[in-house]
């Protein structure tokens, strides 16, 4: 019998990852690693401590007085500094802690947030962790980028993929960059290669990249707010300053998903208008956004990686 307070994340109930879960645990058959991986970091963090409050709980009949990030038998691990990044130091803080008995469950918890950002060193602790795990001690990694692991570390757990990109971008401002984006790609397709027309396109181009900024900087201030007011306490400066660089990533990635969108809608309509070669353009302007997305990945500036994309663009959709 399992006693659980914290419910999954609606988007995730009844999908077949969580019914796998759920089944395990009653069997007692979960694995003692599991790879969490998902492009939306809240619901991923969201569900973790669903299935760590399960995983504490098991095998009693009333639910624990503590909620899962407040559980003294659940350790969780955050990216530090602004640079996102996961110590050695701090895994071998996290596996001194594990090597001991459970204070108050019978079970002890891992959660390890955007696992990828693990140092080299610190990935080399933890894996040999992983090849000789504590008793009782389920260890959950949580990532939107499980291919930037160690292919060891990814060979010694469980993978479950939760759908679900959160693709509303919560900024004021920002649906009608997306209008003035698609108006300035219908105008490249007119002919703007010289004179006026091409100061406007190139004019337009870096008048998009500064709102842009605008949009970003406010929108992250917002979400920042809200995230902090539902962040358990006793977090560190450090974490508190990766967490705040994590939404402002998440955030220019969904604004760089709509405007794939955007591109994407654009060469449908030229194509549904006859225009076959619309194509080409079409997939070198995703390369090219996929590569303004690796950038950002990387913690580069926005508007740098907007711009190289939009200029690649001018070069795409211009029509000669």
């Amino acid at each position: 019998m399992t006693s659980a307070s914290v419910p999954w994340p609606t988007a995730l109930v009844g999908t077949p990852a969580v019914s796998v879960i759920e089944n395990a645990i009653e069997k007692r058959r979960l694995s003692h690693s599991l790879l969490l991986a998902g492009d939306d970091s809240e619901m991923l963090a969201a569900a973790a401590l669903a299935l760590a409050d399960r995983l504490l709980n098991r095998g009693t009949k009333v639910p624990s007085p503590y909620p899962p990030e407040r559980h003294p038998d659940c350790f969780l691990v955050r990216p530090a500094g602004r640079s996102r990044s996961i110590s050695a130091a701090a895994i071998r803080d996290l596996i001194g802690l594990i090597n001991v008995s459970p204070s108050v469950s019978k079970y002890k918890v891992v959660i390890l947030h955007d696992a990828d950002r693990m140092n080299a060193a610190a990935a080399n602790i933890l894996l040999k962790t992983l090849e000789e795990p504590p008793a009782n001690t389920t260890i959950l990694l949580l990532t939107g980028r499980p291919h930037a692991l160690l292919p060891t570390i990814r060979s010694r757990v469980l993978h479950f993929r939760f759908p679900g990109v959160a693709t509303r971008v919560p900024a004021e401002g920002w649906e009608s960059w997306i209008v003035d984006y698609r108006a300035w790609l219908e105008r490249l397709g007119q002919g703007v290669a010289a004179g006026r027309g091409a100061a406007d396109g190139v004019f337009g181009l870096y008048g998009l990249v500064a709102r842009f900024g605008v949009i970003l900087d406010t929108a992250s201030a917002a979400e920042t707010t809200r995230r902090k007011a539902a962040l358990p306490e006793g977090l560190e400066d450090e974490e508190i300053a990766a967490i705040e660089v994590e939404i402002s990533v998440g955030l220019r990635l969904r604004m760089f998903a709509g405007i794939e969108e955007a591109t994407r809608e654009h060469a449908l309509k030229l194509l549904r208008s006859g225009e076959a070669e619309a194509r080409k353009p079409l997939i070198a302007a995703t390369d090219a956004l996929e590569r303004a997305a690796g950038l950002l990945r990387v913690n580069l500036n926005e508007s740098a990686a907007l711009e190289d994309f939009l200029l690649a663009s001018l070069r795409i959709w211009t029509k000669r």
